[in-house]
């Protein structure tokens, strides 16, 4: 198991956008690659996610995190939820910094916060700290169309090291389920993580 160490471990956000299944299924996937996750659902994303999927997130964050572990087969220690007020977690500050951090889904709203350096919140906190320590920063942004204002967020994010990765789906792998499509845009993400997978051929292949 890969989970040694707060500075090799990856904060995973979840903002209340729509496509809760990019983030429920990006879980999943680093659970079972062994990787320690630091996870922070916001109020918004909890609600979407019980309006899109049949996973239930409720409760305090300690509770959450049992559900989570419990659902995707974690071990102790594995998997940590945070809450948006939670400042004593290791995200929050540099000295503890993650090695990346996915907002995934993004909203325009976080966006905008990451882009202008907010930290009202943890998640917000812990995107700042990844851009002041270059940490890969990966934020699966999902809002369409998109105006000047997002645009002008994005190109900033992108200046400044992030990784901008809308959740634009290809087809060239012939999907036949959501599942397929769900699956294009984690494997893009791990992809971006450095963690080895097989969701879906790569270009070129048989």
């Amino acid at each position: 198991m890969k989970h040694t160490g707060t500075r090799n471990s990856i904060a995973l956000a979840m903002t209340g956008a729509s496509g809760a299944a990019y983030g429920l299924r990006l879980l999943q996937c680093l659970i079972q690659a062994g990787e320690q996750v630091h996870l922070m659902i916001s109020k918004p994303a909890q609600i979407v996610i019980a309006m899109e999927s049949d996973v239930k997130v409720s409760g305090t964050p300690k509770e959450m995190q049992q559900q989570l572990s419990a659902s995707y087969g974690a071990a102790d220690g594995q998997l940590h939820v945070w809450g948006k007020d939670q400042w004593s977690s290791p995200v929050a500050s540099g000295s503890g910094a993650p090695r990346a951090m996915v907002v995934c889904p993004c909203t325009s709203a976080f966006l905008s916060a990451a882009a202008h350096g907010a930290s009202s919140d943890l998640m917000e906190r812990a995107a700042d700290v990844a851009i002041k320590e270059q940490r890969k920063l990966i934020l699966v942004h999902r809002e369409t169309p998109l105006s000047a204002i997002h645009l002008e967020n994005a190109l900033k994010l992108a200046r400044l090291g992030a990784i901008i990765l809308p959740a634009n789906p290809g087809f060239y792998q012939n999907p036949t389920t959501m599942d397929d499509l769900v699956d294009f845009i984690v494997a893009r993400i791990l992809d971006h993580l450095d963690i080895e997978h097989e969701l879906l051929p790569r270009w070129g292949d048989k």
